[in-house]
């Protein structure tokens, strides 16, 4: 049997006042708790996010946070569902928080919709984007020099699959709008597109693929974006982190920590290397202490730019 947050809430206030009036018959009249106390209950220390299933940076985030947390001594519960089912259960009080609302546009329709019932927590990255990739040392740099160097690349772009977002806009923008109407545009599935990156830089040869910010790749093959001249990819987008209405007030530490949280580049394709590719996705809180290890100081400079050491 499963309780709305409202309910669990109501039944927590119930057992808290039975316990407390337990504790102050027992406790004589001296041993009274400080004026200004503010030593947390247990229904404080219970958070609970809501993880965009597929999305690998809210993924990772999600469990960088949970780990973190659950050194504090939180008890955190990392729930997947569409993003949709998350955004729902957010404004509805049955998550507490999510890390990967990417604005101002792809979960705009969201935001719009459920705005009164949410908290803007941050923006913890400012660089999402839908790319084409190429190899390090490319003999180009532009999205505009590809059709006149179509033939170093094998005349072909590997893309992924069929009704991605990223495929569509390849096909319906930049490859009209860039005169690549020539080259063979491959559309495959994600970990085909990765596999021919993998073989293509590691043999040496050039190679152009659909890609996007955040992801791993970067931080695993030799690679970098072409320039889009004409915008036709799409602007960078922000990934904001959103807590239920209220969350700031029942967990102001958690909400300081979040506010005063970033991650670069290579600290974030670093993370999701580890979990997504080096551990395949299992064990994401292991993954989390792993790349911990590998940053030592991450927690404490996080607690001090949030004020809280």
């Amino acid at each position: 049997m499963t309780f709305s947050r409202t309910a669990r809430r109501s039944l927590a206030a119930v057992s808290a006042l039975g316990l407390g009036l337990t504790l102050a018959a027992c406790s004589s009249e001296d041993e009274t708790t400080p004026a200004g106390s503010s030593s947390p209950t247990a229904a404080d220390k219970n958070i609970t996010i809501g993880v965009h299933s597929g999305w690998d940076e809210g993924i990772a985030v999600s469990h960088l946070f949970k780990v973190m947390l659950e050194d504090d001594g939180y008890e955190v519960q990392a729930e997947t569902a569409d993003a949709g089912i998350v955004y729902t259960g957010l404004a509805g009080g049955d998550y507490d928080v999510n890390f990967d609302m990417w604005l101002p546009i792809t979960h705009a329709d969201y935001l719009k919709k459920y705005e009164d019932d949410l908290e803007q927590l941050g923006v913890w990255y400012d660089d999402a984007k839908l790319t084409i990739a190429v190899n390090e040392n490319a003999p180009i740099s532009s999205l505009a020099e590809l059709a006149e160097n179509a033939d170093a690349f094998g005349n072909r772009i590997v893309g992924i699959e069929s009704g991605a977002g990223l495929t569509r806009i390849t096909q319906d923008e930049a490859i009209p709008t860039y005169g690549l109407e020539d080259m063979e545009f491959v559309i495959s599935s994600t970990p085909a597109m990765l596999a021919e990156l993998k073989s293509q830089t590691e043999a040496g040869e050039n190679v152009a693929v659909t890609l996007w910010r955040p992801h791993w790749a970067y931080d695993e093959y030799p690679i970098r974006d072409l320039e889009d001249p004409e915008g036709v990819m799409g602007g960078a987008e922000e990934i904001h982190t959103v807590g239920r209405d209220g969350f700031s007030a029942d967990h102001p530490d958690v909400a300081a920590m979040i506010k005063a949280f970033t991650l670069n580049d290579e600290q974030l394709f670093s993370l999701e290397n580890i979990m997504f590719n080096e551990n395949q996705g299992e064990n994401p809180d292991e993954s989390v202490r792993q790349w911990l290890e590998a940053n030592p100081t991450f927690v404490d400079d996080l607690k001090t730019a949030a004020g809280l050491s």
